[in-house]
């Protein structure tokens, strides 16, 4: 899947602080991790389920040439997505271990440790991280127990993590995958879509689905053709430790991993489904915008863009007083903040329909002096009962955050509101500071 960077860019997603990153790779990491060139594959559990049982494979899997093998594989996805490869690739296989030691090498390098403080603090002035969790040991472990291979944009390198040792059905399913994304990238560069852009979380996050959801639509249709049915059964057997360690993850983090994976097969297929791979190519040309267009696949053929809404978080922190820094504003979207209501106590189906119909939105954390903070959120919808709805989803959420935290209805010049502003804070004065600045003018739609 997309790089590590691009993993990290899940984080980025919804942390505003981290850098933006896309995909999850162990060399690309985002804004837990860093560098926006590489992509990365969690393991196969995030596969969709073949639906049907293959022949047995041609591949000269048994014959010991791993090049071969390599090659051969390499030869059936250029068949199947219908791009031609302009650069072979021979993986470099990684044991557990030395993936684990790259990824946590990385993610060091790349992301000071005041970003990654800044990052944690907001995801647990949410509600979205516990307390005395600590969020670059949690990517790392997560990273580390979930990719499983992922390709470097930027010195074309591709990986496969091996922890049995040896080539086997997941293996080849990653390389076909890794592969995928190779053939992407020679021929709309990955790099160029930018799925690390500081700020763009919520846009990062669907670019991301149609990379990541391109690969994984082709590993569906090349695994029913050139894997054995005893492979394809393997592929079925799920890893304990593996899943533990997902389930034990914080769900934004567990589930802003597997989006591109799962929803952006959704995506994809639907496009391939009216038009073959030669409509998935031309999405590269006409990138999604937000992950609302990913789960509503046909704002994204109507061309329903989110509405840019004004924040400032250094203007916020000024007037604040001495001692306030703002940090780098970012957009969350209708994917995260469904999994933030969820996660402070509104019910899955509730959450998901308030989150719809989300125009845009724009996230602000300030840091005060003494461990103070506050933290803005200004969001505006699609039609007045639409905003109705959030705001009473909401207005239940923030019952849970950790701090004091309100919901607010901006000032109205005139018609029906469709704005609907979170404000959250270290304690009840600084909400109210917060919240009585002259926000609404800004905010008002």
């Amino acid at each position: 899947m997309p790089e590590m960077s691009r993993l990290a860019a899940f984080l980025v997603v919804f942390v505003i602080a981290l850098a933006a990153c896309g995909g999850a790779s162990p060399s690309a990491t985002p804004s837990p991790a860093a560098t926006p060139a590489s992509t990365a594959t969690p393991g196969a559990s995030a596969t969709p389920s073949p639906s049907a049982t293959p022949a047995p494979s041609a591949t000269p899997a048994a014959s010991g040439d791993t090049a071969a093998l390599y090659r051969a594989i390499e030869d059936q996805v250029v068949a199947e997505r219908g791009l031609d490869a302009k650069q072979r690739l021979e993986p470099t296989v990684l044991s557990g271990a030395e993936l684990k030691t790259r990824i946590e090498k990385v993610f060091r390098k790349d992301n000071p440790p005041d970003k990654v403080a800044v990052a944690e603090e907001t995801l647990k002035a949410l509600g979205l991280l516990p307390a005395g969790a600590s969020l670059g040991d949690l990517f790392v472990d997560l990273l580390g127990s979930q990719v499983a291979g992922y390709y470097d944009s930027t010195a074309r390198e591709l990986f496969v993590v091996s922890r049995s040792g040896t080539i086997g059905a997941t293996e080849k399913v990653i390389f076909a995958h890794e592969f995928t994304h190779a053939l992407q990238d020679q021929h709309f560069g990955l790099e160029e879509i930018d799925v690390d852009a500081v700020g763009q979380g919520d846009r990062s996050l669907g670019r991301l689905a149609l990379v990541e959801g391109d690969a994984t639509l082709l590993i569906t249709r090349w695994l029913t053709e050139h894997l054995t049915a005893a492979e394809i059964q393997e592929l079925l057997v799920v890893d304990p430790e593996a899943q533990e360690q997902l389930a034990k993850m914080p769900a934004i983090l567990r589930e802003t991993l597997l989006f591109p994976y799962q929803q952006g097969y959704l995506f994809a297929n639907g496009i391939w489904m009216k038009g073959g791979w030669e409509a998935v190519d031309r999405a590269f040309g006409r990138l999604p915008v937000s992950t609302e267009q990913v789960l509503h696949p046909a704002k994204y053929e109507a061309g329903e863009k989110p509405v840019e809404v004004p924040l400032d978080g250094a203007a916020l922190a000024k007037a604040m007083g001495s001692g306030w820094a703002g940090t780098p504003e970012d957009t969350l979207g209708e994917f995260q903040l469904s999994v933030w209501l969820r996660e402070n106590g509104v019910k899955a189906l509730a959450a998901g329909d308030a989150a719809a119909g989300w125009g845009g939105d724009r996230l602000a954390y300030l840091r005060g002096p003494d461990g103070a903070y506050a933290l803005a959120l200004a969001t505006t919808w699609d039609s007045a009962a639409d905003a109705t709805e959030f705001h009473d989803a909401a207005s239940a959420a923030v019952r849970s955050l950790p701090g004091a935290a309100r919901v607010e209805w901006p000032n109205q010049r005139g018609g029906q509101p469709r704005g609907v502003l979170v404000f959250a804070a270290s304690d009840a004065s600084t909400l109210a500071r917060i919240s009585q600045m002259a926000l609404a003018d800004a905010f008002a739609n």
